[in-house]
């Protein structure tokens, strides 16, 4: 059998950014993992209803940037922002840190069916509601190829229908080139918890290839200016005395 990788851990730094980015030393580097693993649990719990996908944390000098990227901004900031303003205290006091010192921001996605997080969090929703499954996981599918994916798995595994033996069915359509590292590929995890046991839900989402720029001309081109603006303009040869007759 084929070895499963994280679709996402495999492609940090070529086609993905960290969630994390911060310097530690080896005394505080476990103190901080486990730090930004408690400030993204309890934010996903206070914004359950508010379609949270990824959680970005930013240490730079005892300062500590936070990201929220989510489908509906409104429910986070709440009237005049009193919400946010409410969170950002509790996630300092988490944090240990005076107030002034952490920063919320909130990151809208415009499209939320082609984000694989919420897509899954949106399936295992509807499996907890009793849709059946099979509905929930046909009805994803078809509106993320119609947000414009070019492919798209859904898989779901466990008590499926409450059976007595767990299974594992998945549908899919377009393409998911998952040895491709240039695709840009989104998955996403979830589980629905239902009375007969928890139900899982992947989701993975292919949104194209990502093609960098070809650094080689972006570095001539300045070159290629400065040197321009150096040399001189040619001065043309005199032209040569013809002998008196």
């Amino acid at each position: 059998m084929g070895q499963k990788v994280n679709p996402i851990g495999i492609r940090l730094g070529i086609t993905r950014e960290w969630v994390s980015k911060w310097y530690a030393s080896k005394r505080q580097f476990p103190v901080h993992i486990h730090t930004d693993f408690r400030v993204r649990e309890f934010l996903r719990k206070r914004l359950a209803e508010a379609s949270v996908s990824r959680i970005f944390l930013e240490r730079a000098a005892k300062k500590v940037n936070i990201t929220i990227q989510t489908a509906r901004p409104g429910i986070v900031i709440g009237k005049k922002g009193e919400d946010i303003e409410k969170l950002r205290q509790e996630t300092a006091k988490l944090l240990g840190m005076p107030i002034t010192d952490v920063r919320l921001n909130i990151a809208e996605i415009r499209k939320p069916e082609l984000d694989a997080q919420l897509v899954a969090d949106s399936i295992a929703q509807q499996i907890e509601k009793r849709v059946m499954f099979r509905r929930a996981m046909k009805r994803a599918v078809m509106s993320t190829m119609r947000s414009g994916a070019l492919g798209v798995k859904v898989r779901v595994s466990g008590r499926l229908n409450g059976a007595e033996i767990a299974r594992t069915e998945w549908y899919r359509e377009g393409r998911i080139p998952l040895h491709t590292f240039r695709a840009d590929i989104d998955y996403g995890l979830s589980e629905a918890r239902t009375t007969y046991g928890v139900i899982g839900v992947k989701v993975w989402i292919f949104k194209g290839e990502v093609f960098e720029k070809p650094k080689i001309e972006v570095a001539v081109e300045p070159e290629a200016a400065a040197a321009a603006a150096v040399v001189p303009p040619a001065v043309p040869a005199p032209a040569a005395e013809q002998p008196a007759a």
